[in-house]
């Protein structure tokens, strides 16, 4: 069985309704192209770095502006869309970056809260403290489709294996990675550790990205990038540019993987140092 999914690679504007004006364009090019998946990046549906102008405007998953006009293409499309992330309020009143995947009928039947958060001195001497925004996750998740079983991550998260190997063992056998990852981490990091999440669980590991410079002032990496279960590339976006990337995953190389080099049955308990 192949799977066809559209990676959408965005540069998310700093408010919510411009932020619908950008992306839904290029989903709905996705599935014009035979998108049967449609994952789009973290901060899909606003990009604003500065705490107090960023907070005011978030609200619940099921009254952002975005989520909704993206819940009204899947159910006229009859398209799966995940969204890699938008940044809401939850119902404790604090703020999420959540992962929200919407059936063809425009119902969202599974949520992600990012479970790691990006606490960082990069040597550029950039920094970010993500938690002192966000509450992390304390759930990982896997969604069963129709169209496969997907394990769920954003961004930063691909840094942590343990993640992965844990949705794998669940059934996954492709596994998201929306990002807004920084310029000079991407460039250093971006393919090599996506790469290695996919071979040591023999996972597809799908990743829509941000890309180049915003309106708040950061920049993102972009190189959108779909791998197969062998650490082959199957489609890349090379550039930081708004776009789409198209890619077919043959969903039986997975298994085909896991039965070559069977790390998930291989490994042994073990005491540590």
């Amino acid at each position: 069985m192949t799977l066809k999914v559209g990676l959408i690679q965005t540069r998310t504007p700093a408010t919510h309704a411009a932020a619908l004006e950008h992306v839904a364009p290029l989903v709905r090019e996705a599935i014009a192209g035979g998108a049967q998946f449609v994952l789009t990046p973290e901060c899909t549906n606003v990009l604003q770095k500065d705490r107090a102008k960023l907070l005011p405007t978030l609200v619940a998953l099921e009254d952002d502006v975005v989520v909704n006009g993206l819940r009204e293409i899947a159910a006229q499309t009859g398209t799966w869309i995940d969204i890699g992330s938008a940044l809401v309020l939850r119902e404790d009143g604090k703020a999420a970056n959540r992962q929200a995947v919407i059936d063809p009928t425009g119902a969202i039947v599974a949520t992600y809260d990012k479970l790691h958060m990006f606490d960082v001195d990069l040597p550029t001497g950039e920094t970010a403290r993500e938690s002192a925004t966000y509450t992390p996750g304390e759930k990982a998740q896997v969604v069963d489709t129709p169209l496969a079983k997907f394990g769920l991550t954003i961004c930063y998260d691909m840094r942590f294996p343990a993640l992965h190997r844990a949705l794998a063992l669940a059934g996954a056998t492709v596994i998201t990675a929306p990002a807004a990852f920084t310029r000079p981490t991407g460039e250093a990091h971006w393919d090599v550790l996506l790469r290695a999440r996919a071979i040591e669980t023999g996972s597809f590991v799908i990743a829509a990205a941000q890309g180049g410079f915003h309106e708040d002032g950061r920049g993102t990496w972009g190189r959108s990038i779909a791998i197969g279960p062998w650490g082959e590339v199957i489609g890349k976006l090379d550039h930081d540019e708004p776009g789409v990337l198209l890619a077919d995953l043959d969903l039986p190389a997975a298994d085909k993987a896991r039965a070559a080099i069977p790390v998930l049955k291989n490994a042994r308990p073990f005491v540590g140092p």
